[in-house]
């Protein structure tokens, strides 16, 4: 068994969390379309993080990992590394607590995040993803300046603030009489499922949880089939999914996505470039690639949904704008209509 570390994230951090980041964080809204009720044969309902604070679910962990830290270590700077979601919640984070940021973030990054990233004050540092490891250049710059590392998922403060969704969507549910047989999350590192889980096994523990990964990138679904750390093969092919291409789980978040997900699930690009437009044309909401593996699941059919409640989380809406046009102006011939 690899290494892993069992840090304890309970209810009441992630509850804790909710209390700080009330009325900072966006309470995003749990939308339900008739139009894919009816395609489904189902209830889905579907979390719409592309709303929140710079446009993803990453704002909600950043906040309350550097409202955590003491007040000179704020303000002496923190560090993270980021493809750009968890990159801009830090940076407007940080900005919001008066803490300088230093961002590393991989030179093919979508532009828009990088520039995102810059506009809300951060330092930029850019890097090669396929000759470089972010986290070597990040914990050199980190102690050469004395900074504090916020980490993009394993980081149990991070994670606890990552649950407030899944606190929100049970909250949610509810209020409206749902009673969720099943949760799709977005998942790279494990942060938000790790997050999300701990807050439904408490709050729903009748509701199934499934981690959704690109294809190539499915570590986590691969991980909990065989209980051990499976890593992505070196050379896959990049993903249109930018967000969601972690080579591994982190150590902290396998081990409570093990003990608590029922499994994972791996959808095409053809299948994101989909879902991405369906979000578009249907439901009305810009979602990037990372950001729709959950619909694009439920639209490919990886999941039976006829008769249950299926929520989901568009967890980011950060597209580069030619990559949105591109795909909600092009339908494959292959294509399904819709």
């Amino acid at each position: 068994m690899s290494d892993t570390q069992h840090v304890a994230i309970t209810i009441a951090d992630i509850e804790a969390a909710a209390d700080l980041l009330a009325g900072v964080a966006v309470r995003t809204p749990l939308v339900e379309s008739p139009a894919l009720n009816m395609r489904t044969g189902g209830r889905i309902l579907i979390k719409a993080e592309t709303l929140q604070r710079t446009g993803s679910f990453k704002f909600r962990g950043a906040y309350n990992k550097i409202s955590s830290l003491a007040p000179d270590t704020r303000a002496n700077g923190i560090l993270a590394w980021s493809s750009g979601n968890h990159a801009q919640g830090v940076a407007a984070a940080a900005r919001l607590l008066a803490s300088p940021a230093v961002i590393v973030m991989p030179r093919d990054a979508p532009a828009t995040k990088i520039d995102n990233t810059r506009a809300l004050g951060a330092e930029v540092v850019l890097y090669d993803r396929y000759t470089e490891r972010r986290e070597d250049i990040g914990a050199r710059l980190a102690q050469e300046r004395g900074l504090a590392i916020v980490r993009p998922y394993d980081d149990p403060h991070i994670i606890a603030g990552q649950g407030t969704v899944g606190l929100e969507i049970d909250e949610q549910c509810q209020r409206i009489g749902a009673e969720a047989d099943v949760l799709l999350v977005n998942c790279s590192g494990g942060g938000l499922a790790a997050g999300c889980a701990t807050a439904i096994a408490a709050r729903s523990p009748a509701t199934a949880i499934y981690s959704v990964e690109p294809e190539h990138y499915d570590d986590m679904a691969r991980s909990l089939d065989s209980g051990d750390y499976e890593t992505n093969a070196p050379g896959a092919p990049p993903s249109i999914c930018d967000a969601l291409m972690a080579q591994t789980p982190g150590t902290i978040t396998f081990p409570i996505a093990r003990e608590l997900l029922s499994g994972g699930l791996s959808v095409t690009d053809a299948e994101v470039r989909r879902a991405v437009r369906f979000a578009f044309e249907t439901l009305k909401l810009v979602v990037e690639p990372g950001g729709a593996a959950s619909l694009a699941a439920v639209l490919s059919g990886r999941i039976e949904t006829r008769g249950k409640t299926i929520c989901l989380i568009l967890s980011g809406g950060n597209v580069a704008p030619e990559l949105f046009a591109e795909i909600i102006t092009t339908r494959a011939a292959t294509e399904e209509p819709g």
